[in-house]
């Protein structure tokens, strides 16, 4: 698309009305808490460093330590954990045509919090590793369950269909699943710490947890963002793609390790937090249309904002005391999915009748 076409196409807006909020939302989510910051004072407290000059004389010290020890980094984590499931989210409903698929479907979220609660019930800590043993080996058991799923996929049919991978992640989830809840009933002094853990949170990770997360969020989106022509090509079939000229085989693995990257960082980093996978690019590919080179950057952007919101309610709706993110971005997430889907079903059945 040249830029010609592209200042002409509904994507301007698009791209204008996700980053705008993506920026309210960080704004909202460092403003707003049991001590409100101004707005005013928050672009010069996070432009100073960057810039190295000092534009806080004037500020009360209170709110920069707010800003950068506690906001600042929840926000932006929220706001990778986020992008990251939307993104995943989006390149796996194509991948696998199907408008149910989210980035736990292969198992890979039950494999990243087998991975934790392991971690937590055997108090198990990494030599010279210390605080990041968790989400260490919460990403080595989600790429080994994902490993496991294609090897097994692969097992029972050599060229990998859509339906056996499906099917395969489906059975890993369970037994994981199973897995995890032995643990809960086993665990005793560490019970609190593995419910909370599995029901999500951003709250208390700081800086350090945005270090580990960063590189699988830029490496993983980076593969996927490559691979959004080939996406839109197999969103219409692996028999008309490969028709296309794609390596289907080979573009699929490349989709299913970076998916399952970005999932298994942001489970490692922030617990189990449903439904951003699955409603937020089914909303955008609803509200912009399906095309993979947009769909995969707008995902992005509201992925994030969205998680950001949500976290800022789940820390604001009970203030002083806390949610579990998950909590919120389910009963936020199942009735707009449901919506979505009544939606989907009328749509069909007035296309069916005509």
């Amino acid at each position: 698309m040249s830029i010609l076409k592209f200042l002409k196409s509904k994507y301007v807006i698009a791209y204008l009305a996700s980053f705008l909020m993506f920026i309210v939302s960080i704004l909202f989510g460092i403003a707003v808490g049991s001590v409100a910051v101004p707005v005013t004072d928050i672009f010069p407290i996070i432009l100073s460093p960057l810039l190295h000059l000092s534009f806080t004389h004037d500020i009360d010290p209170m709110y920069i330590d707010i800003v950068y020890q506690i906001r600042l980094p929840r926000v932006l984590l929220a706001g990778f954990v986020g992008a990251s499931l939307a993104i995943a989210g989006a390149a796996f409903q194509g991948l696998l045509r199907n408008p149910l698929a989210d980035p736990y479907i292969l198992g890979v979220s039950s494999g990243a919090s087998v991975g934790a609660v392991s971690t937590l019930f055997f108090n198990i800590t990494l030599p010279l590793l210390s605080l990041y043993t968790l989400p260490i080996l919460s990403i080595s058991a989600a790429f080994i369950t994902i490993m496991l799923v294609l090897f097994f996929a692969r097992q029972v049919e050599s060229t990998m269909r859509v339906e056996t991978i499906i099917l395969t992640g489906i059975i890993f989830n369970s037994f994981l699943g199973a897995f995890i809840s032995l643990i809960i009933a086993l665990s005793g002094d560490q019970l609190s710490d593995i419910i909370g853990w599995l029901l999500g949170s951003v709250s208390m990770r700081g800086w350090k947890y945005i270090a580990i997360i960063l590189p699988f969020f830029m490496v993983g989106s980076l593969l996927l963002l490559a691979n959004s022509k080939e996406l839109n090509a197999m969103s219409f079939g692996e028999e008309r793609a490969h028709y296309l000229g794609v390596d289907v085989q080979r573009r699929k693995l490349i989709v299913l390790t970076a998916g399952s990257t970005l999932t298994g960082a942001a489970v490692a980093v922030s617990g189990a937090i449903g439904f951003v996978g699955l409603v937020i690019p089914h909303l955008t590919r609803l509200l912009w249309g399906p095309d993979h080179t947009h769909l995969l950057p707008l995902s992005i952007l509201t992925g994030s904002s969205f998680l950001i919101l949500a976290d800022l309610v789940s820390r604001t709706i009970i203030s002083p005391q806390l949610l579990p993110i998950g909590v919120i971005t389910a009963l936020i997430g199942a009735p707009v999915f449901a919506l979505i889907l009544m939606r989907k079903r009328k749509t069909s059945k007035g296309g069916a009748s005509c």
